[in-house]
């Protein structure tokens, strides 16, 4: 059952994996910080999720950041209740890598957060991140309210045009929605880079940055 018949293609909530009964089993606390990676949180904190291709390097780019006060890394935007990563990788269930990211906004702004997310992936490559291919790859932006949905699709519109503008004409294709449930990937997967500092990094720009203005 781990084999998709088109991993670039996005499966129907008809033909997904079944659900699993139980959710993975997660640390409480972040590897790397010690902070507490599962919910509830401070509430004068803001969560928010970004999906770049494979999460690995996606998540030690956010938790390095000052205002981000702990990172996870789990599986959304897909049908199937409780995914492991295995049945992920089939392209079946309907979800891409996600890094759920909660930070303080009185340090660091979704704004500032954003124009890391668009600076340090490639925008529009569909079902694909570089040489990684599916639909588990793809980019997303899932918000916790509608003014993050807002801002998130004003700075998507502001960044077609930084494209435009440098030459480029590709077309942006990240998924931008309110947020569907965020399953905890495996132990193993969080803070991946932290206990394997030689593993895989897939993050890499277009190398046109974000406008100011």
């Amino acid at each position: 059952m781990f084999f998709s018949k088109n991993k670039l293609a996005m499966v129907s909530k008809s033909e997904a994996l079944p659900d699993n009964p139980t959710a993975i089993p997660v640390d409480a606390l972040h590897y790397v910080s010690a902070s507490k990676m599962v919910p509830p949180f401070v509430a004068q904190y803001q969560v928010c999720y970004f999906a770049m291709g494979c999460f690995w390097g996606a998540e030690r780019l956010f938790w390095s950041i000052p205002g981000v006060v702990t990172t996870a890394v789990g599986y959304q935007g897909g049908y199937t209740v409780n995914p492991s990563y295995q049945q992920v990788c089939t392209g079946q269930t309907g979800h891409t890598e996600a890094v759920l990211v909660v930070f303080d906004p009185e340090v660091i702004s979704y704004a500032e957060l954003l124009i890391l997310f668009w600076e340090n992936h490639q925008t529009a490559q569909g079902m694909r991140q570089g040489n990684d291919q599916g639909t588990q790859y793809r980019s997303a932006l899932y918000c916790t309210s509608k003014l993050q949905l807002s801002e998130a699709k004003d700075s998507a519109a502001h960044y077609q045009q930084a494209l435009a503008d440098g030459g480029s004409t590709e077309t942006i294709t990240t998924e931008i929605d309110l947020a569907a449930p965020f399953y905890y990937a495996e132990a193993d997967h969080q803070q991946y880079l932290a206990k394997n500092p030689q593993g895989y990094c897939g993050i890499g720009g277009s190398g046109i940055c974000y406008p100011s203005n």
